[in-house]
C-alpha cells in the first residue's frame, strides 16, 4: 500500500500528542496516512506492552488511519544502530510517502531524541539504490519535525482547530498513559493563536521553504491571520 504521509514516534501516543490535529486534517483532504511506533512502550511507568498496544490500534481507528504499524526496538534503549535504521528504511520504502513526520531532535526523553536521527537518516538512506533491502528505493520529498516536550521556532504552524477535539478523543484512547490533556490543549491554543486561529501544530523543517508567489502567500488571507 502506497502513503502519503507516515508519521513516526518513539512509542505509541508520541504522533497523537505532537500533530494528531494535523494528520487527522490531511486525512480529511483525502490524503492516505499511516503512524509508526517504533517501540512496544515496555518500559512505560504505566501500562504493559499489550494493553499500549491495544490503545494504539484503538486511536488509530479514531485517526482513521490507513497504517499503524509498532516496530520492535527496545523501549528505553533505542540505538542509533544500523539495524534499526534498516527496520524505519523498510517501512519507509514499503509505503512509500510523499512525506514523513518525526519527532524533534532535541527532546526529554532519549528515545526521543534518537528516533528523530534515525528517521531522519533513514529518509536519506531509503533513496539509495545501491541499499538492497528487496525493495524498490525510495526518499521521502521532505522530512517534517513535530514538538515532544521542548519548544522551536517553527517553520509553519498548522490550522487544526477543526480537528482539536478528534486529536483528544483519539489521545483519550490511551487511557493508561493520561489523566488530563489540558496540557495539550492549552500548547495548542498558544500555537493557535500565533496565526490568528483557535488551536494550531508547529513544525519544524531544516531546508529552506520554497515560495512561487510572495504576494499571494502573504495576500489578504495572510493578513486576517495576524492579531
Amino acid at each position: 500500500m502506497k502513503l502519503d504521509v507516515i508519521a513516526f514516534g518513539a512509542h505509541a501516543d508520541d504522533v497523537e500528542l505532537g500533530c494528531g490535529g494535523t494528520i487527522l486534517k490531511l486525512r480529511a483532504l483525502g490524503y492516505k496516512t499511516g503512524v509508526v511506533a517504533l517501540t512496544r512502550g515496555e518500559m512505560a511507568t504505566r501500562g504493559t506492552a499489550e494493553i499500549r498496544a491495544q490503545e494504539f490500534a484503538a486511536a488509530a481507528q479514531v485517526m482513521g488511519l490507513a497504517v499503524h504499524k509498532i516496530l520492535d526496538m527496545p523501549d528505553g534503549r533505542v540505538e542509533e544502530i544500523w539495524e534499526n535504521k534498516l527496520k524505519v528504511i523498510q517501512e519507509i520504502r514499503a509505503f512509500r510517502p510523499r512525506i514523513v513526520f518525526a519527532p524533534y531532535w532535541i527532546a526529554r526523553h532519549p528515545d526521543h531524541e534518537k528516533a528523530s536521527r534515525i528517521v531522519r537518516e533513514a529518509a536519506y538512506l531509503a533513496g539509495l539504490k545501491r541499499l538492497d533491502t528487496d525493495q524498490e528505493a525510495h526518499r521521502p520529498f521532505k522530512v517534517i519535525f513535530y514538538p515532544t516536550r521542548f519548544e522551536f521556532p517553527p517553520s509553519f504552524i498548522v490550522d487544526t482547530t477543526n480537528f482539536h477535539a478528534k486529536k483528544l478523543a483519539a489521545l483519550q484512547a490511551y487511557k493508561s498513559q493520561f489523566d488530563s490533556l489540558e496540557r495539550i490543549s492549552t500548547r495548542d491554543k498558544q500555537y493557535g493563536t500565533y496565526i490568528g486561529v483557535k488551536y494550531g501544530e508547529p513544525f519544524l523543517v531544516r531546508e529552506a521553504l520554497k515560495i512561487e508567489d510572495p504576494v499571494e502567500f502573504f495576500g489578504p488571507e495572510y493578513l486576517e491571520t495576524i492579531p
